[in-house]
């Protein structure tokens, strides 16, 4: 049998797909459906100190290729994440997903979530919410002082998400490696507005909101292309992943996982596993024994 399980900085994961943080994972009822429909792991909502009720809708807006959306970060805060996630025993890795103004605040979240994460992915690139993001996240000296913050507050692995709206990714994926992180995971969405012709004005009570889905592929391709490229630790790749033939282009680009997040609500939750039988269709087609044989070949 083809094996599609990969290992990330020591932990095990069924198979390379994994839930994005975004607008599905709010609850552990949805990272456990996402983990039944064939998820090998998820990446909850970005959580902070203190409770955000995010922003009034609208909040996303529903594009031929795409969503736009500007939650503005809604969660229960760290204590009241601890309350959601007891009692529940999840038999899949738990990426949990924090953000912060200063590096210090994400190193308490990382301190305090300890317990209940399997990794950490730093939410270093949220186009949307003023003082959080994206505005730390487009300078590599901001995303190595998180980073490094981060790593010394806690021993689970942590990842970096990095922003797209720069003009050299390269730059921050390499000052997330400078600074000790275990992967970094790229792109977050794209800076993006949408008009209401006849209102005449923005749709979104945001005004602008961050572009996901099929439209994207191709930048966040590019993206991962150029990151495996110059970086030793793996890259997960996410941004426009909704077919099986998208996922082995990203796996070839050199990622190393994927994470899927407006698939999810474009074409439910059944896509995970149908990429996953389309993945493993492709490499018993092609001969290989194993998904991770396949990782970064197109950079050779």
């Amino acid at each position: 049998m083809t094996s599609l399980e990969v290992k990330l900085f020591g932990v095990r994961f069924e198979n390379p797909l994994i839930l994005a943080s975004g607008i599905n994972d709010k609850m552990p009822e949805q990272w456990i459906r996402a983990h039944e429909e064939g998820a090998g792991g998820v990446v909850t909502k970005s959580i902070g100190i203190e409770q955000r009720r995010g922003y009034d809708n609208p909040t996303i807006v529903e594009l031929p290729y795409g969503l736009i959306n500007a939650m503005g970060l809604p969660n229960p805060g760290w204590k009241g994440f601890l309350e959601m996630v007891k009692g529940y025993e999840f038999d899949f890795p738990l990426i949990v997903s924090i953000f912060g103004g200063t590096p210090e605040e994400f190193a308490f979240l990382a301190e305090k979530l300890s317990d209940v994460a399997d990794a950490f992915e730093l939410n270093l690139s949220c186009p949307h919410a003023k003082g959080y993001g994206m505005e730390i996240g487009q300078r590599p000296e901001n995303v190595y002082e998180v980073v490094k913050a981060v790593k010394d507050a806690t021993d689970k692995p942590v990842i970096a998400k990095l922003t797209p709206n720069t003009d050299d990714i390269t730059r921050l994926g390499l000052a997330a490696e400078r600074a000790g992180a275990d992967a970094v995971s790229a792109i977050n969405t794209l800076k993006a507005i949408a008009i209401d012709i006849y209102a005449r004005k923005p749709i979104l009570s945001n005004r602008v909101g961050g572009y996901s889905g099929p439209g994207i592929k191709p930048v966040s391709l590019r993206a991962v292309y150029d990151l495996a490229r110059v970086l030793d630790i793996p890259v997960i790749g996410i941004g426009g992943i909704t077919t099986w033939q998208d996922a082995v282009e990203f796996l070839l680009a050199g990622a190393s996982a994927l994470q899927i997040g407006t698939a999810t609500s474009l074409r439910g939750w059944k896509v995970f596993r149908e990429i996953s039988k389309g993945i493993r269709a492709y490499l018993e087609e092609e001969d290989f024994s194993s998904v991770r044989e396949v990782v970064g070949l197109a950079l050779e």
